[in-house]
C-alpha cells in the first residue's frame, strides 16, 4: 500500500507519466530491483528477529513509542524533515521537539528523504540535495556518528540511484511483504506493513508465527497510531497486541540498527 504523504512541493528533475503507466512502471522497477541485487547481505536464520519501524512519521506514532517502552524494546521512525508540522485532515506529522524526543527515548531517527518524493521523480543531483538537507534536519534531533538507515517514499525504488543510496545509508527499507532471510539486498530490504481495516492488522500476529517456525528479520512498517486510525496505520490497542506478541513468542525485537548490529553485519569504516 502506498504511503499517504504528499510531496511539499512538485518533483524536479524528470517528467511525469499518466498515473496508470507511472504505477505500472514503479511495479515493475521494483520487480527489477528485486531481481537484480545491488548488494548481498546473509540475514541469519538463527533467531527470529523483528523490528518495528514508521514512516513520515504522524505525531502520534509517540503512542507507538510508549507502547514499544513499555516491553522494553525500541523502534525505528524514518522522518521526512519536510514534513514537519504539518495539518493533514486525519493527521498531524511529527515536529522537531517529537524527533528529539524520540532520540531521547532511545528510538532509532532514519530517513525518508525531506521532500517526500518518489525517487523515481528526482534527478540525482535533486535527490542528493534533499538527502543533505534531511541530514541536517536529522543530526539536528539526533546527532550520532556513521550512516543511517533509509526507507523509500512510497515505498518505491530506482535502478539508477541504488549506488548513491548504498554509499549514503546502511540499509535501505522497501515493502514487498516477507521477511527477510539468507541472501538479502541491504538496499531493498522487504517488510510487512501494518495497515487497515483492523481486522488484518489484527492477524499479522501471523506473521510473527511464521518467523518463530523459520527465523530470519521480519521488519514491521506502519504509520499512524491512533483511535480513528488513517488506511495506513492501526489502533494502540492492536499494535500492542502485536509488539506483545513479539515479546511473548521469544523474538528479539530490535531497531533496524540494532538489529545489524545483532547479526553481525556491522557499520564499515568510512
Amino acid at each position: 500500500m502506498r504511503d499517504p504523504a504528499i510531496a511539499p512541493h512538485q518533483p524536479q528533475g524528470t517528467v511525469r507519466l499518466p498515473a496508470p503507466i507511472d504505477r505500472f512502471a514503479g511495479r515493475l522497477t521494483n520487480r527489477l530491483i528485486r531481481a537484480m541485487p545491488w548488494q548481498v547481505i546473509q540475514v541469519p536464520t538463527r533467531e527470529p528477529i523483528v523490528s518495528f519501524t514508521f514512516d513520515d512519521v504522524p505525531d502520534s506514532a509517540l503512542a507507538g513509542a510508549a507502547i514499544l517502552e513499555a516491553q522494553g524494546v525500541r523502534g525505528t521512525f524514518y522522518i521526512s524533515g519536510g514534513l514537519e508540522g504539518r495539518v493533514e485532515p486525519d493527521r498531524t506529522l511529527i515536529d522537531a521537539d517529537g524527533c528529539k524526543q524520540l532520540a531521547a527515548r532511545g528510538h532509532e531517527i532514519g530517513c525518508h528523504t525531506y521532500a517526500h518524493q518518489d525517487l523515481r521523480h528526482v534527478s540525482r543531483s535533486v535527490l542528493a540535495a534533499d538527502l543533505a538537507r534531511n541530514a541536517r534536519y536529522l543530526d539536528a534531533a539526533d546527532p550520532r556518528p556513521g550512516r543511517r538507515n533509509f526507507a523509500y517514499p512510497y515505498g518505491g525504488g530506482s535502478l539508477v540511484k541504488r549506488a548513491m543510496l548504498a554509499d549514503a545509508f546502511r540499509t535501505c527499507r522497501a515493502a514487498g511483504e516477507a521477511i527477510n532471510r539468507g541472501p538479502t539486498d541491504p538496499t531493498f530490504l522487504r517488510a510487512v506493513e501494518i495497515r487497515q481495516p483492523e481486522e488484518h492488522a489484527r492477524g499479522l500476529t501471523r506473521w510473527v508465527d511464521a518467523l518463530v517456525a523459520d527465523p530470519g528479520w521480519l521488519i514491521f512498517y506502519t504509520h499512524d497510531i491512533s483511535p480513528t486510525p488513517t488506511p495506513y496505520g492501526c489502533t494502540a490497542s492492536t499494535f500492542e497486541r502485536l509488539v506483545a506478541h513479539a515479546v511473548e513468542r521469544g523474538c528479539r525485537v530490535l531497531t533496524v540498527d540494532a538489529a545489524l548490529d545483532r547479526m553481525r553485519l556491522r557499520e564499515q569504516a568510512r
